[in-house]
């Protein structure tokens, strides 16, 4: 048996237990691989299998439709590759690829691939400090960029070569030229499954974002878990909405779909509309469903019962999902948001899959293929601690480690478990239920407080569209539970409404929980859409430190 149709056996055996997953756990194994190359031997066979199959659309602006089969899209990623080869870029190289959900995306990360090159997302939004990090410690020297950032990558010195999608600029090849290249493409040599293929720079929540790499192994197979999850069949339609130069495009828009021989849909909208969210759904007759609670918060303030989709599955992931969202959703829909739990290191490690009891509040079990341990202050394995996988055996899934930072590796892997940094709770039975970072996680008077715990009680109340709990220094508590509170759409902040909050929340938590202080405020994100509270916990910390207010007290 080949490499390649290892892969496709433990694909056809998840795909054959979609439904039922005591089997999909006890028979799946991650399949062992020498030579691979997902472009090459997984996408290019499908180009031949199914060669009329719509592999990509892409809706734009203005009601542009683009669509590719999958033999479009493997001839175009082989001109490109020969374009990218004319170039210089060679097996090994870095590629910051910084596009928006065009075609051409696709078409580069394929060739990236095709060539053994190490494929460096970016999202748009990066600032000339965060490009220049990527080439001082990414050690990045080429760039596909897109016409709309050419002022500041050419602000960047470091790269040798630029490329640019959508135009012409001095100091740039102009990426049309790739049409004119060779479609016959041949790589210069087998492609070790180890080999380096993605480098992730993450999102930066807590600290200075860390440098992880992927091989051609973890991230294409491994996301095997994540098309499991998702539930995910060939032919199927797949909306994930996501931003390009993050994992979890990469996860849904690229590697998940693709390893079922789906379609995927993407949105390339200037700004982000939930009814152009819902009509896409509609219109285009999309089956499964993935985005981030923040997109699914802005759904349901929408009239979802005007909307009839056709879809089967929908799931969430990105931060812990609000139990709120899933029931507005299932009333409207008759179908639960499955939440997922992974990482950029990480493929999705726990899901809750298709056809099984969901928990209120869990984010499910462990995904095949991945075994989780909870563990405590002194590494003692029981029903509450930070989220670890064990590594006898190494799951496929997980990064080869921080590329830069062969110490932060080593504490990340110590003593036979790959940590998280997240920490999470477990039934008996098996579900594992979020509680927080293991540094957003706060005593107050002694007690333990999770901020997603409470934030999911505020997300109830109809007037808060997003909320962050971090704690607030109090001189005879340690901390008291301090909320900052974005409001929905046609409320303004009034002590009143401040008052009420306190009321829901203590209504319906235990006393030693209840929010004391609230300011309402918009939230500050990464560039990635997450909360920053390391950012508001700071802030918290040196208001009360000044002796300033401008919160409101609990009475």
């Amino acid at each position: 048996m080949s490499d390649y149709q290892r892969f496709l056996a433990a694909r056809d055996l998840l795909l054959e237990h979609r439904t039922d997953y005591d089997a999909a756990r006890r028979a799946f194994a991650w399949p062992k691989l020498e030579r691979f190359n997902w472009a090459l031997d997984h996408f290019d066979a499908l180009a031949k299998s199914v060669p009329e199959r719509v592999a990509l659309v892409v809706l734009r602006d203005g009601g542009v439709r683009e669509s590719r089969t999958f033999a479009e899209l493997g001839e175009r990623s082989n001109r490109v590759a020969s374009f990218l080869r004319t170039l210089g870029v060679a097996r090994g190289d870095r590629v910051l690829v910084m596009l928006p959900n065009c075609v051409e995306l696709w078409e580069t990360m394929l060739a990236c691939m095709k060539l053994g090159a190490v494929i460096v997302p970016a999202t748009l939004q990066l600032t000339i400090a965060d490009l220049e990090d990527r080439v001082a410690r990414g050690m990045t020297r080429l760039a596909v960029v897109d016409a709309s950032v050419r002022e500041k990558v050419a602000e960047v010195t470091g790269f040798t070569t630029k490329v640019i999608v959508g135009g012409e600029a001095d100091g740039f090849h102009a990426f049309r030229a790739s049409e004119t290249a060779s479609a016959a493409f041949e790589p210069d040599g087998d492609t070790r499954a180890s080999d380096p293929m993605l480098l992730y720079f993450t999102s930066g929540t807590t600290a200075k974002p860390k440098l992880v790499l992927h091989t051609h192994e973890s991230y294409p197979v491994g996301h095997l878990s994540t098309m499991y999850w998702i539930g995910l069949q060939p032919g199927d339609i797949h909306l994930n909405v996501s931003s390009p130069g993050w994992a979890k495009h990469a996860w849904s828009n690229v590697f998940a779909p693709w390893n079922a021989g789906a379609t995927v849909l993407a949105l390339d909208y200037a700004r982000f509309s939930a009814t152009a969210v819902l009509a896409a759904l509609r219109d285009e007759q999309v089956t499964t469903l993935c985005a981030p609670p923040t997109v699914f918060r802005m759904l349901i303030l929408e009239d979802l019962s005007k909307y009839h989709p056709v879809l089967r599955e929908i799931a969430a992931a990105g931060e812990p999902l609000n139990p709120e969202v899933i029931e507005q959703v299932r009333r409207a829909w008759k179908l639960d948001v499955r939440d997922g739990y992974g990482q950029t290191e990480t493929t999705a490690l726990v899901g809750n899959t298709p056809g099984q009891r969901l928990v209120p509040g869990s984010m499910g079990r462990p995904l095949p293929g991945y075994e989780v341990a909870l563990l405590d202050a002194d590494d003692a394995a029981g029903n509450e601690g930070e989220i670890a996988l064990s590594l006898s055996p190494r799951p496929t899934g997980l990064m080869v480690g921080y590329s830069d930072d062969a110490e932060l590796t080593a504490t990340a892997m110590r003593g036979g478990h790959y940590r998280t940094g997240d920490v999470a709770s477990r039934t008996d039975d098996g579900y594992i239920t979020y509680v927080g970072r293991t540094d957003d996680v706060f005593k107050a008077s002694d007690y333990r407080i999770s901020p997603f715990e409470l934030e999911s009680v505020l997300l109830e109340h109809p007037a808060v569209a997003e909320a962050a709990i971090v704690p607030s220094p109090d001189p005879l508590r340690a901390a008291v539970p301090k909320a900052y509170v974005a409001l929905a759409p046609g409320y303004v902040p009034s002590a009143s409404l401040a008052d009420d909050l306190f009321a829901f929340v203590k209504a319906r938590v235990p006393p030693y929980k209840r929010v004391k202080r609230i300011e309402f405020r918009e939230l500050p994100k990464t560039v990635s859409g997450k909360i920053r509270r390391v950012e508001l916990r700071r802030l918290e910390a040196e208001r009360v430190k000044a002796g300033a207010g401008g919160d409101f007290e609990a009475s």
